[in-house]
């Protein structure tokens, strides 16, 4: 037999009003409560009625998260850490990968999809502030990433200008003095990259150093091919830099590659940075040094907004939230610690 309210309350000695409060996510639940219910849940292998929550309440309890690219590793660790905050409050959660497309993000405000959703978060490329300004449809959404469209959504982001400028001075405080930046392509509508350069940037001018334009160096994408081209033509200047700071950790893993490969050390020679944390840095050889967004708080600020405003509606004013973020050092920068004698 299925697994009903009744059975958690009895298992966790709550009323099955209680038992309900947490699964439907209420706020006024304390934490003590929230706990031991959450466990007789776990104990319980628990899995709500969907179809008869839908009778009842009129909600799905199905959201959708819509993403650029489900095989990029920093999408992929952020939709791992949204499906366990909306779990928590007995949410499924449907990934949509949009390829960055206009037709597929604007579709997701069309043919009826809404409908069978309770609320959207959607990470944006191809929209422009006018098409989600311009939706009929009163899906509770919330926006990830750096596009700031100024339209009544919710929106969670790291300080892209800070994180930058972080990575940067970190550089620069060990005595690097050319250092280039890979990422910023001249012909694009993405937001992250101008700002990752403006913080880029402000780190030299903190520093007393111009930006040279040469050391600047636009990709025709934004992953591992991308960022081993780029390093390609720095190396073949004439004054090659002492340091590269990537817009992403995939770039910066693809230079690296190209820097092993012509036979430069890396920090030695050169040192890398990048920015998102992806778990593949941890394990690469130099592990790289990088910006580290808390994706488990951009998880948890954003199904929380969502689920606000899927209980409440949307008459509050659109929030913007920021996440923090750490600058993770590594191999890549300051090399392996030395080796402890015997």
């Amino acid at each position: 037999m299925p697994v009903g309210l009744k059975d958690v309350a009895k298992l966790a000695g709550v009323s099955v009003r209680t038992v309900s409060n947490v699964v439907n996510g209420y706020p006024y639940v304390t934490e003590t409560t929230r706990s031991r219910v959450q466990r007789a849940l776990d104990e319980l292998n628990y899995r709500p009625n969907l179809a008869a929550r839908s009778l009842r309440t009129g909600r799905s309890g199905i959201v959708a998260l819509a993403v650029p690219a489900i095989d990029v590793p920093y999408f992929g660790e952020l939709a791992r850490h949204i499906v366990k905050a909306a779990e928590r409050h007995s949410y499924t959660v449907l990934i949509e990968q949009t390829d960055s497309l206009p037709q597929r993000e604007k579709r997701l405000f069309a043919n009826g999809g809404p409908h069978l959703i309770d609320g959207l978060i959607l990470n944006p490329v191809a929209l422009r502030p006018k098409d989600l300004r311009a939706r009929d449809d009163q899906t509770p959404l919330v926006l990830l990433g750096e596009q700031a469209y100024r339209c009544p959504a919710d929106h969670v982001a790291i300080d892209n200008v800070a994180a930058a400028r972080t990575a940067t001075a970190h550089l620069l405080e060990l005595g690097r003095t050319r250092i280039a930046a890979i990422g910023c392509r001249q012909t694009t509508n993405l937001v992250a990259e101008h700002l990752r350069y403006r913080g880029y940037a402000a780190a030299l001018r903190d520093a007393g150093a111009a930006v040279e334009r040469r050391l600047v160096v636009p990709t025709r994408s934004l992953d591992r091919p991308g960022g081993a081209g780029a390093m390609e033509r720095l190396l073949a200047l004439e004054e090659p830099p002492d340091a590269v700071f990537c817009f992403n950790d995939l770039m910066a893993l693809g230079a690296i590659r190209t820097l092993l490969d012509r036979g430069y050390r890396v920090p030695e020679d050169v040192a890398v940075a990048g920015i998102d944390d992806i778990e593949d840095g941890r394990f690469s050889t130099p592990s790289l040094t990088t910006i580290s967004p808390d994706k488990a708080q951009i998880a948890n600020l954003v199904v929380d907004l969502l689920l606000s405003r899927i209980r409440e509606g949307n008459a509050e004013p659109p929030r913007e939230l920021q996440a923090d973020f750490r600058l993770a050092v590594r191999e890549s920068t300051v090399g392996r610690p030395a080796a402890v004698q015997p």
